[in-house]
């Protein structure tokens, strides 16, 4: 076992071998350069972790060459490993553990069959998966999960929060569920830091868009053309169109469910998964009533309005569902996945291109509102389970209230005036 100080002269002048060879350092315990035949040179560090002693196995890990290491640098990293081998820690095996840890998209996979996929609700699988296919994976798929820094996510959210900033948050908060989820169930290594914690985010300021009494006719007038005759349509001049269909011929027609799903949004504010999901088994006709199993906030009751029952009762019953997909029918019937080509065609037709169909939701409270209801009984009609949602509304029923007040102070005013 050669021993010798390890400085630059020493390390220049080392002898061939003609085996892999150690040459320990007289100063530093366990600090070393090996030798190989070839020539080859690589700064080492022995131990022996835990309480150490003769019966502990040594551990041997590499910190790096004389090409990328002097003598003296090497040194300064050998003592820090030995330190913290005192300290109780163990290198070789914290790096052996680094190089088998998952990736992101190992942890990604694992996150959705264990935790998302069982113990989340469809809606809230589909957002989701979403947001792992376009941004997480992308973004972070091929890092060791473990690698994942800070800086790595907060570069992430502000990428995304240049066009979309609500995206951007519920992106971040994901992430730290996740990493939430590897560290509970083990998948990562113990001291493994979450790095979406202390990410700040974007402020979200709270959409709101009503249709006006206007706006609701026009936007009835297009969904009647698009049910019937279908809606006009111009070739984008922008682009080079070989053969354009004859004008005549260029109109959006939607069909009678997507039709129907509109105006049910418009007439019940449901959310539009629950109209989406909805099953003719969960109609109950006679009471006029929607029971729906498994909305946003539970279990949930829908009172249908007349229009809303005269839509129901006219609907042909194509399937298991109200709003017939393509598979309607089928042994393996699926319900639509959207509406959003019908919304892109009717809204454009409607003059509403900033409408999106959420906003029929609200347009659904803000008239009730507005026509004096209280907000207990519209948050009931939309399924609130917290009364604060509700009171976004709040501001619409200022009309009536004022109406109200005027009435009361004029005829106080005229009984002041002897009138």
């Amino acid at each position: 076992m050669p021993i010798l100080k390890l400085g630059r002269r020493a390390v220049t002048g080392l002898p061939a071998v003609t085996k892999p060879t150690i040459f320990y350092d007289s100063d530093l315990t366990g600090f070393g350069v090996k030798a190989m035949p070839s020539g080859a040179l690589s700064w080492i560090v022995e131990y022996r972790p835990g309480e150490g002693g003769r019966g502990v196995s040594k551990r041997r890990m590499v910190i790096g060459t004389p090409a990328t290491l002097s003598p003296e640098k090497a040194r300064e990293a050998a003592e820090t490993l030995l330190a913290k081998v005192k300290l109780g820690e163990d290198p070789a095996a914290e790096r052996g553990a680094a190089r088998k840890a998952e990736t992101v998209d190992d942890l990604l996979d694992s996150f959705v069959a264990k935790h998302l996929a069982p113990k989340r609700k469809a809606g809230t699988i589909r957002l989701n998966r979403g947001y792992i296919k376009n941004h997480i994976r992308p973004a972070l798929g091929k890092k060791k999960a473990n690698a994942v820094t800070h800086s790595d996510v907060d570069r992430l959210h502000r990428k995304i929060g240049e066009t979309h900033s609500v995206t951007a948050n519920r992106v971040v908060a994901l992430i730290g569920t996740i990493y939430g989820f590897g560290l509970k169930t083990k998948s990562l290594p113990k001291g493994a830091e979450n790095p979406a914690v202390g990410i700040e985010h974007f402020d979200e300021k709270l959409r709101q868009r009503y249709l006006t009494g206007e706006e609701l006719h026009r936007l009835g007038d297009a969904i009647r053309e698009a049910e019937t005759v279908g809606i006009p349509w111009e070739p984008d001049p922008s682009k080079k169109t070989k053969h354009a269909p004859k004008p005549e011929n260029r109109l959006t027609k939607i069909d009678q469910h997507a039709a129907a799903a509109l105006r049910l949004l418009l007439f019940t504010g449901c959310r539009l998964r629950e109209i989406l999901d909805l099953r003719w088994s969960e109609y109950d006709a006679g009471r006029g009533l929607l029971f729906l199993p498994d909305s946003k906030t539970g279990q949930k009751t829908v009172v249908l309005s007349a229009p809303a029952i005269a839509i129901l009762d006219a609907l042909p019953r194509v399937g298991t569902h109200v709003v017939a997909s393509e598979t309607a029918g089928t042994k393996d019937e699926k319900p639509r996945a959207d509406l959003n080509r019908p919304w892109r065609a009717v809204r454009k037709r409607a003059g509403i291109q900033d409408v999106r169909i959420h906003d029929l939701r609200h347009s659904f409270a803000s008239v009730g509102a507005g026509s004096g209801l209280g907000l207990p009984i519209i948050g009931n009609l939309l399924g609130h389970s917290q009364p604060s949602t509700t009171q976004r509304y709040a501001h619409v029923a200022v009309d009536p209230a004022k109406r109200a007040a005027d009435i009361i102070a004029g005829k106080i005013a005229d009984a002041m005036n002897g009138k």
